[in-house]
């Protein structure tokens, strides 16, 4: 199973990240967020990682220029839209680079509903949990709300997954929603301090996830 670790400020750790075979790294250039990467290394900086994991931009109702801009100054692999950016604004963004189109979920929402707009303009999708702002709540949603359901697009799980949560994971893929379930998506619950992971969490939760 392939796991994103969103909310990176440090470079050495998304090297590590990418020591253990995380596929994904996510910086957020929110600037709202605690875990605004601006705050804590420069473009120059992110565009100098290298290695094998792909490293995504995370975006919330950001002007596209400016995101195409951060795209190319940084060197950035995927651009996660995690606002309410329109499908004619996802459509432009992905014109450039591929797009993470992300849905915050409430307890009574139509799945199916919210993402049918954005079916075409965007390569993948993310559901997290509704919350106050856009910053991640730490919380899960129901995940029961995507059981059956025909998704048709490669999806990241997100929403306060921590390192108990391997059994509920495995039992998630056991549904025919989980076909096309392309990642896992973790941050605060793994943190020591906002943007600043422990390792030794992470690596032990990469280890038996992918075991």
């Amino acid at each position: 199973m392939r796991i994103k670790v969103c909310g990176m400020t440090d470079a050495e750790q998304v090297q590590q990240l990418d020591a253990m075979g995380v596929e994904f790294c996510g910086f957020i250039f929110y600037p709202k967020s605690p875990r605004f990467v601006f705050k804590y290394m420069p473009a120059i900086n992110i565009k100098k990682i290298k290695g094998h994991i792909n490293k995504v931009g995370v975006f919330v109702n950001a002007p596209s220029d400016e995101i195409l801009q951060t795209v190319d100054s940084c060197g950035l692999y995927l651009a996660q839209l995690h606002g309410d950016e329109s499908p004619k604004a996802c459509e432009k963004i992905s014109d450039y680079i591929s797009v993470i189109k992300a849905f915050r979920l409430a307890e009574d929402d139509n799945i199916l509903w919210k993402i049918k707009d954005y079916m075409e303009v965007a390569d993948m999708f993310l559901f997290d949990t509704e919350g106050v702002g856009y910053g991640g709540t730490g919380k899960k949603f129901n995940w029961d709300a995507l059981l059956g359901l025909n998704i048709d697009k490669p999806f990241f799980l997100s929403g306060g997954i921590q390192p108990t949560d391997i059994p509920a994971l495995r039992e998630f893929c056991k549904d025919k929603v989980a076909k096309d379930l392309f990642s896992i998506d973790v941050n605060s619950k793994f943190e020591v301090s906002p943007g600043i992971k422990d390792m030794d969490k992470v690596g032990a939760f990469v280890k038996e996830l992918k075991g």
